[in-house]
């Protein structure tokens, strides 16, 4: 009787793998999570994580914070990825895992883009698409509209499929969204015909594809079992395909993908600087923009909040904290002071007289010199008293002039009839607190 050879276990980073996939976390967090602990592991001299312990895991963050400067966000996804490595891959729970210390999470306002830099930005994309020579299905103009026109992440809008475009209810279908939830999205009236266009290109791509007997296009889960000729069927193509096909990452399958990311992000790149466009903008600023537009335009938080698909309405709120970059529309106390700002000399400086041939007159009168500025300064207001002189110690008087009240920035003919700016909800709700 042959005894069974003893189950090998797998090696550490394998074993990391298959307990993603377990989770069903998405292939993003699967490389980041990896590289994350390949780091560790290096840091510590190529020992195993099972011989380190707090002071190792806190010497590592310390080095990623102070050393190499990572932001809070990088900060705390290299913890989770060895939380996720000690508590699931390596089955220890400690105490010492809970008292780690998390950076605080700061949140910052959003670049947004006026809707001029817009127009000027879908217009560059469309001309280094032509300078580029680039496939005519690769349209990065069109890709960037349907970016700004429906709030779209950078991935949801190349993993687009036909299927999940309604021409008919003048919907877009996003799937596996951010946390693998889907959404509706509308489908702006000035992309039907672009989009038609679009798909008539993709549609001669993917009966090449059928031709030569290219595999199909990658499913989600399990589908590729349950429906085996779905992949190769039109309704699940791609409506942003890649020039050339590619092998599957992780089936090694030769297939066609969707547009690469990197793919749009150089062309919106330079389309960014060809606009000249001084802000920090990239392909997520447009789903910036997007919401930003639709709170100036007057539509609630609630309906923002679904076309994002945030899952807390306080996410979407802080594009109204984007909203009052201008101050909330209340007026500067600068704008109220009659000529606080000041103008350069020669602005101000009367224009030479011309020249007329003759010599002046030697008994003609100077013109009256303007008074010296400091006199119009400490000139008393009609209706109040003048300077008033104190004793002051060391038998000097001391003279104590009065302020004169601020003018009105109305002109005199409105100001009788002009009743006084009333301050907004915000200037209020502040002096109020």
């Amino acid at each position: 009787m042959t005894m069974p050879s003893p189950v090998t276990p797998p090696r550490l980073l394998d074993a990391l793998r298959q307990q993603i996939r377990y989770m069903h976390y998405s292939l993003r967090t699967e490389e980041a999570y990896l590289h994350w602990v390949r780091a560790f592991i290096r840091f510590h001299d190529l020992r195993h994580p099972a011989e380190l312990s707090q002071p190792e895991v806190e010497a590592f963050l310390t080095w990623l914070a102070n050393e190499r400067g990572v932001a809070q966000a990088t900060h705390r996804q290299a913890l989770s990825a060895l939380l996720f490595l000690y508590q699931r891959v390596l089955r220890q729970h400690l105490p010492w895992m809970e008292e780690i210390g998390r950076p605080r999470n700061e949140r910052r306002l959003p670049a947004v883009l006026s809707a001029d830099e817009v127009a000027a930005l879908l217009a560059k994309l469309d001309l280094l698409q032509q300078q580029q020579q680039s496939p005519g299905f690769s349209s990065f103009g069109l890709l960037g509209r349907l970016l700004y026109g429906t709030g779209m992440r950078l991935l949801e809008g190349l993993r687009l499929r036909f299927k999940d475009i309604d021409f008919d209810r003048s919907a877009i279908v996003v799937r596996e969204g951010k946390g693998f939830k889907d959404r509706v999205v509308m489908l702006p009236g000035a992309l039907v015909a672009p989009l038609r266009m679009q798909l008539g290109l993709v549609h001669a791509v993917w009966a090449d594809d059928r031709a030569s007997g290219l595999a199909g296009v990658h499913l989600p889960d399990a589908l590729a079992r349950k429906y085996p000729r779905a992949a190769e069927s039109w309704a699940w193509h791609w409506v942003f395909p890649q020039a050339r096909p590619t092998v599957d990452p992780r089936s090694a399958v030769l297939r066609r993908h969707h547009l690469p990311e990197g793919s749009f992000q150089r062309v919106f790149k330079l389309a960014v600087a060809a606009a000249a466009i001084h802000k920090p903008a990239s392909p997520h600023t447009l789903r910036h923009s997007f919401a930003t537009h639709l709170l100036q335009a007057g539509y609630d938080i609630r309906t923002v909040q679904e076309l994002l698909g945030h899952a807390d309405v306080s996410t979407t709120m802080i594009y109204t904290h984007v909203l009052r970059l201008g101050g909330g529309a209340v007026r500067s106390p600068l704008d109220s002071l009659a000529g606080a700002v000041s103008t350069p000399a020669s602005a101000t400086a009367a224009p030479p007289a011309p020249a007329t041939g003759r010599t002046p007159d030697v008994g003609a009168a100077a013109p009256a010199a303007s008074p010296p500025a400091s006199a119009a300064i400490t000139a008393p207001a009609p209706g109040l008293p003048g300077a008033l002189r104190y004793p002051a110690p060391g038998g000097r008087p001391l003279t104590v002039r009065r302020a004169r009240e601020p003018q009105s920035p109305w002109p005199a003919a409105a100001a009788s009839h002009r009743s006084p700016p009333t301050p907004n909800s915000a200037a209020a709700a502040t002096s109020a607190s």
